[in-house]
Formats: structure tokens, C-alpha cells, sequence
């Protein structure tokens, strides 16, 4: 059975709602923390690592799901920080870019390129580094891209576009 990690917040809500009562939860939380079973720092680095290099998610998406499970703000940044430091975001973009592309060859280029670029942001990826890796992939995407303006852009939180 594979092992899955949990955030502090995360386990102490599943343990409210399974009906413990707070101070022993308290005291479940303080054991598993002291005995390192339990490091929301951990949590946040194998998270962010997993999601960038299995899933194909950007930094964006990676923080506002990491937020949502009770991780603090600090500790989010710090465990994507880790984990880009392992795998850059652009070369997790790069490879998803081209696999995207490759699989719509029925679409005209204009539509396709849109698609993926679209599907890229809403992956998490900041529409900045989107836009500079498409136009590398394929020449003049920038032109095509100029007049393009995704409707989800700032629906992942208001973290700045520098992922």
C-alpha cells in the first residue's frame, strides 16, 4: 500500500470529522510531529515534486492546491522552491508543451497553438513563461498569441506571474 503524506491541517480535519475529540487530536498531531511521521515542510517538497514532474502541473496550480490542504504560505513557498530547484517548471513545460502540440495535428495552428496555451495556464503555468516557450516551440506564436487573452488567467490565485 503506498504511503500517503498528510499536512497537519489537513489530518486534524479528517480527525474532527471522524468525531475525536480536540485534545486528542492534539496530542496525536504533537506525537506524529515529534516523530517526524508528520512535517508539513516535507508534505509541501514531495507535493510540489510529484505534481510538477507526474502530473504535469505548474507552480500556480501547485500553490493554490497546496493552500487548500491548510499548508501555511511560507511553507508552500518553501516546498516549491525545493522542488523546482529539482525539476524547473520550464523544462516540465517544455516536455508538456510539445506533447500537447504533437496531439492535435487535426487542428489548424492558430487553434492549436490557443488550446495549448490555454491549457498550459490553466495547468498553472505563468501565462508570461506560456507565451515564451510556445513562441519557441513554434515561430510567430507570439503574433497569434498578442490578440489571445485566457479568460482563467487569474483564477488561481493572486500570486504574480513568476510561478
Amino acid at each position: 500500500m503506498a504511503r500517503r503524506d498528510h499536512s497537519k491541517a489537513e489530518l486534524a480535519r479528517s480527525l474532527k470529522r471522524a468525531g475525536h475529540a480536540q485534545e486528542a487530536i492534539e496530542s496525536a498531531l504533537e506525537r506524529l510531529a515529534s516523530q517526524r511521521a508528520l512535517d508539513d515542510a516535507r508534505f509541501a517538497a514531495n507535493y510540489a515534486r510529484s505534481r510538477l514532474a507526474h502530473h504535469g502541473l505548474g507552480g500556480r496550480r501547485i500553490r493554490a492546491a497546496l493552500r487548500q490542504r491548510g499548508v501555511a504560505r511560507d511553507t508552500v513557498e518553501a516546498g516549491l522552491k525545493e522542488a523546482l530547484g529539482d525539476q524547473p517548471e520550464r523544462e516540465v513545460l517544455d516536455a508538456l508543451a510539445r506533447r500537447l502540440w504533437e496531439r492535435q495535428t487535426r487542428e489548424e495552428p492558430h487553434k492549436r497553438l490557443l488550446k495549448t496555451y490555454a491549457t498550459l495556464v490553466r495547468r498553472g503555468f505563468p501565462p508570461a513563461l506560456v507565451r515564451e516557450r510556445l513562441n519557441m516551440l513554434r515561430k510567430g506564436a507570439g503574433d497569434i498569441l498578442d490578440d489571445y487573452q485566457f479568460s482563467g488567467e487569474d483564477s488561481l490565485g493572486d500570486e504574480s506571474e513568476d510561478g
